[in-house]
C-alpha cells in the first residue's frame, strides 16, 4: 500500500513559530516543552533524550543550561543572558561612576 502523500520537501513552507520556553506544564525551565512544540513533537520524547543524552556523555545538563539562559520565555523576547548581561553593565557602570567620583 502506498502512501498518497507528497514528500516532506513537497509541502511548502511550515507555518514559523518561534522558539520559546514554555510556561504552562514545565518541570524545570521550559526548556523541554518549549523544544517539543518548536519541533511538533512529544514533550515526553525530548524529555526522554534529554535523560538519556546526560546518562551517555552528560552533554544535555550543559545544553539543557544553554538553552534556559539563550531561549526566550513564552511572552518575552528577552533571554536570561540579555537580562544578565544588562546587570553586569549597569554594575560596572554604577562602579565606573563612583571610580569617576573619588578621582574628583
Amino acid at each position: 500500500m502506498e502512501n498518497d502523500r507528497p514528500p516532506y520537501w513537497a509541502s511548502g513552507p511550515r507555518s514559523f513559530q518561534p522558539l520559546r520556553r514554555i510556561l504552562a506544564g514545565r518541570v524545570l525551565a521550559g526548556v523541554a516543552g518549549g523544544l517539543a512544540d518548536y519541533l511538533e513533537v512529544d514533550v515526553t520524547l525530548v524529555r526522554v533524550g534529554f535523560v538519556v543524552l546526560s546518562l551517555i556523555g552528560g552533554i544535555a545538563i550543559p545544553a539543557y543550561l544553554a538553552c534556559w539562559l539563550l531561549i526566550p520565555e513564552e511572552g518575552s523576547d528577552h533571554t536570561l543572558a540579555d537580562d544578565l548581561f544588562y546587570r553586569i553593565g549597569d554594575l560596572f557602570e554604577e562602579a565606573e561612576s563612583r571610580i569617576q567620583g573619588r578621582a574628583r
